[in-house]
């Protein structure tokens, strides 16, 4: 097994039947099937994700250090197993749903036009991240930290402003339905 790949271009690998390196520097993955496969302890740093499916990948104690996920399907990923060591995370066009945050500090992630639905963002703490155009239908934020977070064109999420630190978190007029829902309250537009 190959211990260290620099500067590599990876295109349409299966990670079932193919073995991985301990460590993947400035890599970029396109078109890969990560799906289901044994991803614990590898580190990933600066490296990009395209077009790859990582559902259901066991992710314990891997580092994402400077990782960017683009159009990747990430279905019931356990982020919240990860190595914390410098994990920096910015996810675009991606499908999230099911996946747990739960207790992480990423502040500053960024969630570009991304399906988080029933994501659990529990106590994690997310100050200054960028939800722009993301999906958070049923997504979990409990004690979390959302200080100077950007949802205004964030739809279909639920926050307790009560509950969770919202500190000069962003929202729009047109999501601000979002923040009242715990109260129960009948709006009328």
């Amino acid at each position: 097994m190959q211990e260290f790949k620099q500067n590599e271009t990876i295109k349409g690998s299966n990670y079932s039947t193919t073995k991985l390196a301990a460590e993947y520097d400035n890599c970029h993955f396109i078109s890969c099937d990560f799906s289901a496969v044994d991803l614990s302890s590898i580190i990933f740093s600066q490296c990009l994700f395209e077009n790859c499916n990582l559902s259901s990948a066991k992710i314990n104690n891997t580092s994402f250090q400077d990782v960017v996920f683009k159009s990747c399907k990430m279905l019931g990923l356990a982020f919240d197993d990860c190595n914390e060591f410098a994990l920096s995370l910015k996810f675009e066009n991606c499908l999230l749903n099911h996946s747990s945050f739960y207790k992480l500090k990423i502040p500053e992630t960024t969630f570009i036009n991304s399906q988080l639905k029933e994501v659990d963002f529990s106590q994690c703490d997310l100050a200054h991240c960028v939800f722009d155009g993301s999906d958070l239908s049923q997504a979990t934020f409990d004690r979390t930290n959302l200080n100077k977070a950007d949802f205004q064109t964030a739809v279909n999420f639920s926050i307790d402003p009560i509950k969770n630190n919202i500190k000069k978190a962003k929202f729009s007029l047109a999501n601000i339905r979002g923040l009242l829902d715990c109260f129960e309250l009948e709006i009328n537009s």
